[in-house]
């Protein structure tokens, strides 16, 4: 991992105020009403018994794996390979629980309602404001290490490629997780040679899904990040841009694996609700082969993205650049509600072009409000039982839905980091710092002063717009900036070429 952070960070009690001023900016609720919150204890206390119907699988060892503190504890995963035996040619068999919140929210009800505004979790430096209530979310549904508790589990079958076979089960269920794992030590376990049969074949299964969804002609690209961090005392922050381990993608391929089984669900129950991302358009791909080769990249012209991507150094200073500039081929994903009056036909084409697979969103609904839904459609499918009335008279509303949320949590998000960033350069104004630009329209400018540019600073981890220079704003060039300004209040900083 390559992290640079803001050693001296900014002070809690400055950024508070600020972000508390947001939230009210972005109408993110903080509080939830008495009647919702009360709904959610009266839940959390009833629990659930040993004898309610559940499946026993608090024999089977699962785990959780999640970023470092987590409480919202979504999904939990056993993995056992399968040996070849007579006709069964082998391969692995994965078990992927995810926590049922619908055993805790009753349709129609004050909670329930209170979901639906919200549409899911959003995250920032100073906490985190729920879909749902921490007596929830933290408590009663969460996959705690060493605690029975409902879940929604999915078996799945795996050949020794990876590929997912037809045998789909999903079963409500009672597990018990034994462990919490994190994604820094199980790295380090596995860097070590030092991991678990389970880790290790999570690593197995997991390159194996990447290497499948590759030669489906989908992509993924670690793009380095921007995140706020608090120190151990809580009161100071720090922006760091961190590039993801390789554990938390093998993870990620059991969330994606699962979202796919569950669109084939969806798809032979004729309802179903599947995230969507329509292909990069040609000339956006032939941009972005411009870009590649201005930054020194071999792009072979009989190579496609996916295949590109594959082999690019991601060491080199200018995959930055390139990341920044890659990001732009996959916007505007969405989501497809089908088997409801107003669409009553499954689509024949609304798979998510990166993942180049029909996907369904189940895997995250402590977090999310859409997987809720997605999941007791494939729990009703597998039951052979119509899928409930309150799921499908919910399908039709629910893109709309994620989408006010999704804009209300990115909007949060990118505001928090501009904040901080101000933060940090304050006290820094009149100095020089190193960067290199990751995104440039200096080329063509009419007037060299106007060129504009974005450049990653290298210490601190700030993003920020710079204007005049135009020789100096190429992309990928190594730049040196001067601050300007840095103005908190109204989130912004000015830089100028040096």
């Amino acid at each position: 991992m390559s992290t640079r952070a803001v050693q001296a960070g900014a002070a809690a009690d400055v950024l508070g105020p600020h972000l508390e001023r947001l939230r009210t900016e972005l109408e993110i609720p903080a509080e939830y009403p008495a009647d919702a919150r009360a709904e959610a204890e009266v839940a959390a206390a009833h629990g659930f018994g040993a004898d309610s119907g559940r499946h026993d699988l608090r024999e089977l060892p699962f785990v959780t794996l999640d970023p470092v503190g987590s409480r919202d504890l979504d999904q939990a995963f056993f993995l056992r390979r399968v040996e070849a035996s007579g006709d069964d040619a082998g391969g692995f068999e994965v078990f992927y629980a995810i926590a049922d919140v619908a055993s805790f929210v009753e349709p129609g009800g004050a909670l329930d309602a209170e979901t639906h505004r919200r549409g899911l979790t959003v995250y920032g430096p100073d906490g985190r404001f729920g879909l749902h209530p921490a007596v929830l979310s933290e408590g009663a549904a969460s996959l705690l290490p060493e605690i029975d508790r409902p879940a929604v589990v999915w078996r799945m079958r795996l050949d020794s490629s990876g590929s997912l076979l037809e045998d789909i089960e999903v079963r409500r269920s009672i597990v018990r997780s034994r462990a919490q794992l994190d994604y820094p030590s199980v790295q380090a376990r596995l860097d070590a040679g030092t991991a678990d049969e389970l880790l290790r074949l999570l690593a197995e299964i997991g390159q194996l899904r990447i290497d499948a969804q590759f030669a489906r002609g989908g992509a993924t690209l670690e793009v380095p990040d921007q995140e706020i961090q608090r120190s151990d005392d809580d009161k100071r922050y720090r922006l760091e841009l961190r590039e993801p381990l390789a554990c938390e993608e093998f993870n990620a391929q059991l969330s994606l694996l699962t979202g796919i089984a569950a669109a084939i669900l969806q798809r032979r129950a004729g309802v179903g609700i599947w995230r969507t991302l329509d292909p990069a358009r040609d000339e956006d791909v032939e941009r972005l082969r411009r870009v590649a080769d201005s930054l020194g990249f071999d792009w072979a012209p009989e190579d496609s993205y996916a295949q590109f991507v594959r082999t690019i150094d991601v060491a080199r200073p200018e995959y930055a650049a390139f990341a920044t500039e890659a990001t732009r081929l996959f916007r505007g994903a969405g989501y497809a509600a089908f088997g409801t009056p107003e669409h009553p036909d499954v689509p024949r084409a609304a798979s998510h072009s990166a993942i180049a697979a029909e996907y369904a969103h189940v895997t995250a609904p402590l977090r999310r409000l859409v997987d809720r839904y997605g999941t007791e459609i494939a729990l009703a499918f597998c039951a052979g039982e119509p899928v409930p009335s309150w799921v499908v008279d919910a399908l039709e509303a629910l893109p709309g839905e994620m989408a006010e949320g999704s804009s209300r949590a990115n909007a949060y998000e990118r505001a928090a980091v501009d904040l901080l960033e101000a933060v940090l350069l304050a006290p820094r104004v009149g100095e020089e710092l190193d960067g290199i630009v990751v995104d440039s329209s200096r080329t063509g400018a009419a007037d060299a002063a106007q060129a504009k540019a974005t450049v990653l600073l290298r210490e601190p981890a700030v993003r920020a717009r710079v204007v005049g220079g135009a020789a100096a704003l190429e992309l990928g060039a190594a730049v040196r900036v001067r601050v300007d300004s840095a103005d908190p209040e109204k989130r912004a900083v000015t830089l100028s070429v040096a």
